[in-house]
């Protein structure tokens, strides 16, 4: 009998959107690597006024500074929005989507939205 495993539970966006669409969320972004410093300058310019327009706060942006337990010190973007379907749908949004276009590979991120507890 075949079970799906926990890593292909989250690997599906929509696996447990529902229960948590009424709770503030989270929008965490991690930078492994920055390929190219000019791409994610005209990414950052473009996404934080089209997030902001969308209800996202901005919390936290930059480096830690601890890191413990085999965190990496690399970049970190910490985000607030009022649900998790306002996260979803900022990152969907046109205006999301054209600063993605200009990040066009320019590092290598990890996204997740977390919801509040």
């Amino acid at each position: 009998m075949y079970e799906s495993s926990e890593a292909e539970t989250v690997a599906k966006p929509d696996a447990h959107v529902g229960q948590y669409e009424r709770m503030t969320a989270y929008w965490i972004s991690f930078y492994p690597e920055a390929i190219d410093e000019a791409k994610l300058a005209a990414y950052a310019k473009l996404a934080r006024p089209a997030l902001e327009a969308c209800g996202g706060t901005f919390l936290a942006r930059g480096l830690p500074e601890l890191v413990y337990e085999g965190g990496k010190n690399t970049r970190v973007v910490m985000i607030e929005f009022a649900s998790v379907q306002a996260a979803r749908d900022a990152h969907d949004s046109a205006a999301y989507q054209q600063a993605l276009a200009a990040l066009d590979g320019g590092a290598v991120r990890d996204l997740r939205i977390v919801p509040g507890v």
